[in-house]
């Protein structure tokens, strides 16, 4: 074993590039000793060889791959799957690394911010209050402008507004109406367990004890050499410790791992984007008021999306409700106990007043255990009398709901208790007004009211989902039990439709029977509704007012939601007010094209005009309907786009114009009927499904489409990427939030440029015929497909409870979800539909006039945000493939009598990929790919070359294993391994490559 020396570092080089070597160096040397010991010195030098057979920039070579088969051949199932291990175990290391640096660096823009002080003069601006006072600025605040402070930083963003004289009355119109969202799913794309995630925290709380130890004054060299020595035990557990998970998570598993986010990070880190942003506001425009403290929050699909997912039930949606409420009462019983004994003000030293008194004399005459209890040692604590009545009603309100969750009838229903977090708000409000008004503070009473008005009672708001089909079956199935209609209702035209959903909607004769004689997909589509009204019922109204309408084509499919709302009573026609807001999600590339006409259908309804505006009443009025007839946000219309279907039905280039475009229109109709528009982006970790930076994807967005609104989901590895860490999501959402309002106030107009948009028009068709030549026309692709990827053993991989395939369960790729479709192509190397069809389109127009469009292109990237924006991730996916790793893959997994039919596809896909990494070179001016981003082209150049060799040991695994299922099931024993045994090893390096690729679907 190697000796492990302790070593300082000076502090300025702790945020440098040095620093992040030098903690490589560190995890690499430790990765190495556990190998050592673990597997012994044989198995270090095989990796070692393994690692040396690729090019320097992380890219596998002809020469060397076979080198690396010979070499991977001649391992035992024992040894592949030791190697794979490692590797992929490699891989989570550096990741982690890499986050602690990333948030290290975030940590250090702050500390580096200028300090203030106050400024001796008074300057005065263009864009001063309408009062025309002088503004008073301070000492640094002028220098820290958009060039000094980093982008996406409210400290950034304020003094560029400034700079710019953008109207302060503006910004704040804006500030008041901000209204960000982020919706946290279960997509099947988080691969790494969480009990692989508790070792991975485990790692890097000990990493940071160690820069502590080394930058310490004063601290000792046995103190390093000892957490370096717990490091080394916690990665050897680590190692002894299952990658894969060992049973198919059930929906209330999903929903347990994605509530740790927020008890790990966002429940205590959000009252900070806040306070970051109230700051850094009162800085430049002291005179603005910040926005509700509840500007941004959180929605959840997970245990509520139940499209393609039978195991989303409306039980297990109760249940999810319930368990998040039970997540957030425990963390206010805790809080409320530290206030206890934090508020320990005496009535002898602090006047009380009498609001505060009077409410404890109602607490003693209905909670007189309490009193009796604690009245004389909190007899002259009255802060501390009344915080032990609120816990006392908390834990109340959680046992009630202890017994909801388990459908038994509570047996305290009438204790004091909290019926909502509106009631326990008013409660702390009371204290912290005394306190104010006494001349005391207490930032910890402050956090937790910030936490209450933003997570209330329920965490998140659940969103509904489910498709269209199942809507309009359901009804098919009750109208021909009822035998109201002369003709099945599927059998309707679009028209017949309207006509007849418009005139049911407008009366309150009931349509379905208390007791439900239907087929089991319409009581569950029924039962949905119901659950959602006895959810309102119970938690209330936010809990859950969004229905979102997967694969939505038609108005039909809008009205038959609000139809069987109606049935629960959640749309009452009379009066034309609901407690829902119905979502449609457009999703395909035909379907974005028609949502103009469906949106504009649906405004022109009488019926459904007065639902957004509030009710008849309000729509008569011409004014905002009060609060009490008004359940919903007025005149707000919600429209999902979705990222991954468009994508995969048209390719990259062609699904983000779409987008685009549909956005650009829907927003132009909506100002038309005077309806506020939000959207809500369906997009993915992967590029390929609408992922990559959201800050670039926000400012990409066309102008006025945003205004302060915006809805994103945020999905499987992104949220360990991006909520794992407290400083790594806090800058997450603080760049969010500052593109949405740059995005709102600073608008280009570049997208409204005519001629551009019919060159991109004309780029969009090109690339999406190529892309569709290719997928859906070529006749060799879908065997090439199962072939070459590792599809198939990628839906045994127990990561989700939903199937990887929609119910159709037809092997071709109308049946294949999103998700499967993007893993399979990034564990490849290929990332195919990242960028296909892009390089054809842009020769094209580049043939017409090479030396001008060459230089309109050039001036379209460094000018309009949207096509920098497609560039720059197509750039980044061109840079994670391997297009010699790839052909290995077709070489060694196509069945022989397939590879010249196959060699035909991978030359169609090899040669566009050379043409669009040109291409794209040509128009950024970059020598290599990510020249503009050397923190990234070095992340990706890290890990390019340690998934080289892991790819060569999974395709491997993967020829043994399918020839161990081809095998005749009696006679000769044709393999020394069980299949159990090779698919494990497989599924084993699919969990690898995703870890080093950051990426799966």
């Amino acid at each position: 074993m190697k000796s492990m020396k302790a070593e300082n570092i000076d502090f300025p080089v702790l945020h440098s590039e040095l620093f992040l070597r030098h903690r490589l160096q560190v995890v690499e040397d430790l990765w190495e000793t556990v190998l050592r010991q673990e597997c012994g010195q044989n198995m270090v030098e095989l990796l070692r060889q393994l690692r040396d057979l690729c090019s320097p920039e992380g890219q596998a070579t002809n020469d060397q791959a076979a080198s690396a088969v010979e070499l991977i051949e001649q391992l035992n199932i024992n040894e592949a799957i030791r190697a794979a291990r490692a590797f992929a175990l490699y891989f989570q290391l550096i990741n982690i690394v890499e986050q602690e640096y990333e948030q290290k660096q975030q940590l250090n823009r702050y500390a580096d911010q200028p300090d203030q002080g106050v400024f001796p003069s008074i300057i005065y601006a263009t864009n001063q209050r309408e009062e025309d006072l002088p503004i008073t600025k301070e000492i640094g605040s002028d220098l820290l402008t958009a060039e000094t402070a980093q982008k996406g930083t409210f400290a950034a963003l304020f003094p560029l507004l400034f700079q710019l004289n953008v109207p302060p009355q503006q910004i704040q119109r804006l500030i008041s109406q901000l209204d960000i969202r982020l919706v946290f799913t279960a997509h099947p794309t988080e691969i790494v367990r969480h009990t692989i995630r508790d070792k991975q925290r485990q790692v890097v709380h000990l990493l940071q004890k160690m820069d502590e130890a080394q930058t310490r004054a004063g601290s000792y060299p046995w103190e390093t050499l000892e957490i370096k020595e717990r490091l080394l035990e916690e990665i050897r557990l680590w190692w002894r410790t299952d990658e894969l998970h060992q049973f198919k998570p059930t929906v209330l598993d999903e929903v347990d791992y994605a509530l740790h986010y927020f008890q790990e990070v966002l429940f205590d880190g959000i009252t900070q984007l806040y306070k970051r942003f109230k700051y850094s506001l009162g800085e430049t425009f002291p005179w603005l008021q910040p926005p509700s403290t509840n500007f941004c929050s959180f929605g959840s699909w997970v245990g509520s999306d139940r499209d393609g997912n039978p195991s989303v039930t409306p039980e297990v949606t109760w249940k999810t409700a319930c368990y998040q409420r039970k997540m957030v009462l425990e963390r206010y019983i805790k809080s409320i106990k530290e206030l206890v004994t934090l508020l320990s003000v005496s009535m002898h030293w602090s006047d009380v007043l009498p609001d505060l008194l009077e409410s404890l004399e109602l607490d003693q005459s209905q909670l007189s255990d309490v009193y009796d209890a604690l009245a004389l040692r909190f007899r002259q604590e009255p802060y501390r009398l009344k915080l032990s009545y609120i816990l006392r009603r908390l834990e109340n309100t959680r046992d009630r709901n202890l017994s909801l969750y388990n459908r038994e009838t509570p047996q305290n229903e009438d204790a004091p208790m909290y019926r909502s977090g509106s009631e326990f708000l008013t409660e702390l409000l009371l204290i912290q007004r005394n306190l104010t008004e006494t001349g005391l503070s207490c930032r910890e009473l402050e956090n937790l009211i910030c936490q209450v008005e933003i997570f209330d009672f329920n965490l998140t708001q659940l969103d509904i989902r489910q498709e269209s089909s199942r809507h309009a079956d359901a009804l098919n199935e009750i109208l021909e039990y009822l035998q109201i209609l002369p003709q099945p209702y599927n059998e309707l035209s679009e028209e017949q439709r309207i006509a007849w959903l418009t005139g049911e909607l407008q009366t309150r004769r009931p349509l379905i029977p208390a007791e439900l004689p239907f087929s089991e997909k319409t009581n569950d589509v029924i039962e949905t509704f119901r659950i959602l009204r006895s959810l309102q019922q119970e938690f209330g109204i936010n809990i859950c007012q969004t229905y979102i309408i997967s694969m939505c084509r038609e108005v039909s499919d809008v009205l038959e939601v609000l139809l069987l709302a109606k049935e629960s009573s959640l749309f009452d026609p009379v009066i034309a007010v609901g407690t829902i807001r119905v979502v449609p999600l457009f999703e395909t590339v035909e379907d974005l094209q028609r949502s103009r006409g469906v949106m504009r259908q649906l405004f022109e309804l009488p019926l459904y005009r007065a639902m957004l505006a509030g009710g008849y009443a309000a729509m008569d009025s011409n004014e905002q309907a009060p609060p009490s007839i008004s359940i919903l946000n007025p005149n707000l219309q919600e429209v999902m786009l979705g990222y991954s279907d468009s994508n995969k039905d048209s390719g990259f280039l062609s699904s983000n114009w779409e987008i685009h475009k549909a956005q650009k229109s829907l927003q132009k109709i909506a100002e038309g009927y005077g309806v506020n528009l939000r959207i809500f982006h369906g997009r993915g970790g992967s590029v390929g499904r609408g992922g990559g930076p959201a800050y670039e994807a926000i400012l990409a967005q066309p102008g006025h489409s945003i205004s302060g609104r915006i809805k994103i989901t945020e999905q499987g590895e992104v949220l360990a990427s991006k909520y794992s860490l407290l400083d790594l999501a806090l800058y997450h959402l603080e760049t969010i939030t500052t593109a949405v309002i740059q995005a709102s106030l600073l608008g280009t107009g570049f997208d409204d440029i005519e001629p551009w948009n019919e060159i991109m028009e004309e780029l969009a068709h090109a690339s999406r015929q190529h892309y569709r030549n290719l997928i859906y026309e070529q006749p060799d692709f879908i065997d090439f497909f199962h072939q070459v990827t590792p599809i198939e053993e990628i839906s045994q991989l127990q990561i989700s409870s939903r199937p990887a395939r929609r119910p159709s369960g037809k092997k071709d790729l109308s049946g294949l979800r999103a998700i499967p479709w993007v893993f399979s192509w990034t564990q490849t190397r290929f990332l195919l539909p990242s960028w296909y069809g892009i390089g054809t389109a842009l020769q094209k127009f580049l043939d017409e006039e090479p030396e001008q469009h060459l230089k309109l292109l050039r001036y379209f990237y460094l000018k309009w945000p949207f096509f920098k924006m497609v560039i720059s991730k197509a750039e980044m996916t061109l840079a994670k493939v391997d297009m010699e790793m790839a052909r290995h893959y077709v070489d060694e997994l196509s069945n022989p009598e397939d590879k010249p039919r196959f060699e035909n596809v991978f030359g169609q896909i090899s040669s566009e990929f050379f043409l669009t990494r040109d291409l794209v070179l040509k128009i950024t001016g970059h020598e290599k790919l990510l020249d503009g981003d050397p923190v990234l082209q070095r992340s990706v150049q890290l890990r390019n070359g340690t998934i080289v060799p892991l790819g060569f040991i999974q395709v491997s695994l993967l020829k043994r294993l399918r020839q161990s299922k081809n095998a005749p099931t009696t006679g000769v024993i044709h393999s020394r391994y069980s299949k159990g045994e090779l698919l494990r090893g497989a599924l084993l390096t699919i969990n690898g490559i995703a870890a080093g690729m950051r990426n799966t679907g």
